[in-house]
C-alpha cells in the first residue's frame, strides 16, 4: 500500500476529480478528510471508501475563506496528527463554449480567480504546515490546455496555465522543508461529469454528436483513447508516494501521449 497510514486531506473531495483521488489514496492506505462546501457529496464518497474498507472523515469547508481552511487543517492534526498528503480538486467553476472576444471580461476572469483563490488558501496554509512537520506533498491537477490553448475554452486554459505556475513556484519555495508539490496533467476525463458537459458543448458547436468528438479527440493520441478519471486518480497516487520522491515542481503527464514531452 504506497500510502499506509499517511493523513491527507482533499480539498473538493464530493466532486468526479477530488471524490476519485480520495477513493484512490484510502485504497492504497490513507486516512482521507475530505472537504467541500457542501456536506451530502462528501458523505457519498466517505461512504464508498467505507464500504470498500478504507477510512475517511469529512467536514465542510469553503476553500475560499482561509480561516476556514486554516481551522479545518487544525482539527485534522488534532485528530490524526500532521497532514503528508493533500490533494485540491476544488471545482473552478469555468464557463465554455464561447470565443474569448464574445466573453464579458469577469467571465472570463471569474475561473482564474476561484482557481487561484482557493490555491493560494489551501497551497500555502498546508505548505507551511508541512515544512514544519518534516515534509509532505501538495497535489493538483490541470488540463492539457494549459500548454496547447484550443478556442471556445473561455477562462479555462488561462486558468489551468495560471494553476500550474502556481505550484511551480510553491513547489521551489517549500522544496528545501521537505514539501514537494506536483499536479497530474488531464486531457479531460469523459466520465467526469464537468469534462462531458464541456464536450458535449464542443459537439454542439461542431453539430456533431457526443460519441463523434469523443473519437476526434481521442483519435491523434499515441494511446487511441483518452484517459479514464481512474487512471488520473492512479498517477495522483503515484505522484504521493514515495515511488516520486525525485518529484516537485512538475507534472505527470497523465494525456496518454496527446502531449509529448
Amino acid at each position: 500500500m504506497l500510502l499506509k497510514d499517511r493523513t491527507a486531506v482533499v480539498y473538493g473531495g464530493s466532486g468526479a476529480v477530488g471524490g476519485a483521488v480520495a477513493r484512490a489514496f484510502a485504497r492504497e492506505g490513507a486516512r482521507v478528510f475530505l472537504a467541500a462546501r457542501g456536506r451530502e457529496g462528501l458523505e457519498a464518497v466517505a461512504e464508498d471508501i467505507r464500504r470498500a474498507g478504507g477510512r475517511a472523515d469529512i467536514a465542510p469547508v469553503d476553500a475560499t475563506d482561509q480561516a476556514a481552511v486554516t481551522a479545518h487543517l487544525a482539527a485534522i492534526v488534532a485528530e490524526a496528527g500532521p497532514v503528508q498528503a493533500m490533494f485540491n480538486g476544488v471545482s473552478w467553476d469555468d464557463t465554455q463554449g464561447e470565443l474569448l472576444a464574445d466573453m464579458p471580461l469577469e467571465r472570463m476572469l471569474a475561473p482564474v480567480r476561484t482557481a487561484l483563490t482557493t490555491w493560494f488558501h489551501t497551497g500555502t496554509t498546508v505548505a507551511r504546515h508541512m515544512g514544519e512537520n518534516g515534509g509532505g506533498v501538495i497535489l493538483g491537477i490541470t488540463a492539457n490546455v494549459a500548454r496547447w490553448p484550443q478556442p471556445y475554452l473561455g477562462g479555462f486554459g488561462v486558468t489551468c496555465a495560471a494553476v500550474e505556475n502556481y505550484l511551480r513556484q510553491l513547489g521551489m519555495e517549500h522544496g528545501p522543508q521537505g514539501v514537494r508539490v506536483c499536479w497530474v496533467r488531464s486531457p479531460g476525463s469523459p466520465d467526469a461529469p464537468g469534462v462531458r458537459e464541456a464536450w458535449q458543448l464542443r459537439a454542439n458547436e461542431l453539430g456533431v454528436t457526443f460519441d463523434e468528438i469523443h473519437r476526434e479527440f481521442a483519435k491523434d493520441t499515441p494511446l487511441r483513447r483518452v484517459t479514464a478519471l481512474a487512471q488520473v486518480a492512479d498517477a495522483a497516487v503515484l505522484l504521493a508516494s514515495d515511488l516520486a520522491a525525485g518529484m516537485t515542481a512538475t507534472m505527470a503527464n497523465a494525456t496518454g501521449g496527446a502531449q509529448i514531452d
